[in-house]
């Protein structure tokens, strides 16, 4: 895919026999994207797709030839995945685009796509953390109409600074 190009998606959740393939893509990524700042126990968490799929709802993109180039984790609410507590919001976790298919509109569907449940699930907001190394998931957020929420930042683990997000939904006409 060349940057620009609008691929031909199929956004679908992730079937268990997709699992594997979701988790080595989210680990692949993050491992990049983290410059070796991954830990063991993160890289558990992100490799456990079976159990972000019982309580959310995972997302995998494909592209025209049937390969997977993304995927997304939807939090419909409170939950084990939630970084949140309101029932009326809803939340992103761990978008990743395989490298070939970055900046190619991969990450926009895949976030359009979880906008879309959370304003059919009549959410008013919708949120989101991402470190401060990934500049481009920034652009991306704030492109989409996130702002930037600074009282929702936090550390989870020493030297891992999460950068708050959040978007105020318009109710569905």
């Amino acid at each position: 895919m060349t940057a620009g190009a609008q691929p031909r998606l199929l956004i679908r959740p992730a079937t268990p026999a997709d699992h594997a393939a979701v988790a080595e893509l989210t680990i692949a990524v993050y491992e990049q994207a983290m410059a070796g700042t991954l830990t063991e126990e993160y890289k558990a968490i992100l490799a456990d797709v079976a159990d972000r799929a019982a309580h959310a709802v995972v997302l995998a993109a494909y592209d025209a030839a049937g390969a997977l180039v993304g995927s997304i984790t939807y939090v419909p609410g409170p939950g084990p995945y939630a970084e949140f507590d309101s029932a009326d919001e809803a939340g992103i976790r761990m978008l990743v685009v395989a490298p070939r298919a970055q900046r190619a509109g991969v990450g926009t569907a895949l976030v359009l796509a979880c906008m879309e449940e959370a304003r059919r699930a009549g959410k008013a907001r919708i949120s989101l953390h991402t470190t401060l190394a990934m500049t481009g998931a920034q652009r991306l957020y704030e492109r989409l109409g996130f702002q930037r929420a600074p009282e929702r930042d936090w550390v989870p683990e020493p030297g891992v600074q999460l950068l708050g997000y959040v978007l105020e939904l318009a109710p569905e006409r």
